[in-house]
């Protein structure tokens, strides 16, 4: 089931693709894709009903429509860092013997479509293609990695934006560079489990402008996404509807010589197998 939230920013109504253009509206039965949803299994509850209106004939087309993030604000973002052993090399940094974690702020997820602003004072914006895990269920201290698979709701395509000079040059976390606003692409979709063969085998990839900049695969990851949900739990409580960026492949900006960053204008497409397509034009600071 891929399921999606559309409509203009901030109304976007609760649907699921049915077709690659067409869906089926849920806002009378789903309030939105949000943790009380995710937290009381509504993904089950709504399968049943999505079958019976696609077959029914009640889907929509998406033309014209705004897609939103697929999932309301969560509680939490957090991100892996360098879980990419070449992404790591391409950074000048060593690769983990633990996942780095950080965390950006839930209010950057916009629509996979939607245009990334560059903030004031930026000199060195740059793009992350990742994979995204959503948590499905409140998740702490889990047992063991096999147990991570019941808490996750689905994959999710996602931009990882970031200003390197605020990340790498102006001390502290690494917070200061992710969350600038519209900083989190994401969708268009969440894909459950059930339609991934592998999740730690997708192809994924990024360009700028028409030019290819990252090609890789999730089976390059240091840390597999269901050790990060066990991993993670040891630390804090994920809740329903959180979202995990899982790291990036290499070919982002920072990693060429000399760097490539984004400007205004620039328009940056991408996508992950089976997890569809992203699009994003770059704006001037407001």
């Amino acid at each position: 089931m891929k399921i999606m939230r559309i409509g203009p920013a901030g109304a976007e109504r609760p649907a699921a693709l049915v077709r690659d253009d067409q869906y089926v509206d849920l806002s009378d039965v789903v309030e939105d894709f949000d943790e009380t949803f995710f937290g009381s299994g509504g993904l089950d509850r709504i399968e049943a009903i999505v079958a019976d209106r696609a077959a029914a004939g009640q889907a929509l087309s998406l033309e014209g429509k705004r897609i939103g993030s697929p999932i309301a604000r969560p509680h939490q973002i957090i991100c892996v860092g360098l879980n990419y052993a070449d992404h790591a090399a391409e950074s000048g940094l060593p690769v983990p013997d633990e996942p780095i974690l950080f965390t950006k702020s839930p209010n950057t997820l916009v629509g996979p479509y939607d245009d990334v602003r560059i903030p004031r004072g930026s000199t060195k914006p740059d793009w992350e293609v990742e994979l995204g895990i959503v948590i499905g269920k409140r998740t702490s201290y889990l047992e063991s990695v096999d147990d991570a698979r019941k808490h996750i709701a689905g994959w999710v395509l996602v931009n990882d934006v970031s200003e390197r000079a605020f990340q790498m040059e102006r001390g502290g976390q690494w917070l200061k560079g992710k969350s600038a606003e519209t900083f989190n692409p994401a969708g268009p979709w969440l894909v459950t489990d059930d339609e991934i063969d592998d999740v730690r085998d997708l192809g994924m990839w990024l360009d700028v402008n028409g030019v290819r900049r990252q090609t890789g695969s999730t089976s390059t990851m240091i840390f597999d996404p269901y050790f990060l949900v066990h991993y993670i739990s040891q630390f804090m409580i994920l809740e329903p509807g959180d979202l995990i960026n899982t790291g990036t492949p290499p070919g982002v900006g920072l990693g060429f010589t000399p760097p490539i960053w984004l400007q205004p204008g620039d328009e940056v497409t991408l996508g992950i197998d089976g997890l569809g397509t992203q699009r994003q034009t770059v704006v001037a600071p407001r």
